[in-house]
């Protein structure tokens, strides 16, 4: 996958999934927030992000999950992460954020989240 981060975007029953790959640490982090953040922008308040092609996540990833889940929060609105491999999902827990973030295993249980 590379150095990088790439991010693709689909939208399924309003909501707009992100698929993520790659690295998300201190020199990708900022490409995530501002795609996140110009879809708030324009009104978007269900996010899911697919995490199933991280490589790497570092607590500057980190801190963007718990940014956007908080700024869609303010707007109504609410982010879940799915398929996280099982480092990122350590990682996640270690820190506490499986009390504050929706983790989901799969795409469908986000998915099935967002309609409630």
């Amino acid at each position: 996958m590379g150095i990088g981060l790439h991010i693709d975007l689909e939208e399924i029953d309003r909501v707009v999934i992100l698929r993520i790959g790659g690295r998300l640490d201190a020199g990708t982090a900022h490409v995530l927030e501002r795609r996140i953040d110009g879809l708030i922008e324009e009104g978007i308040t269900q996010i899911a992000l697919d995490c199933s092609g991280i490589d790497y996540l570092s607590s500057a990833g980190m801190r963007i999950f718990l940014s956007t889940s908080k700024k869609l929060l303010a707007k109504h609105g609410v982010l879940s992460l799915f398929s996280l491999n099982d480092d990122a999902g350590e990682i996640l827990k270690i820190a506490g954020f499986d009390r504050i973030l929706r983790l989901f295993a799969t795409e469908k249980e986000a998915l099935q989240f967002h309609k409630k």
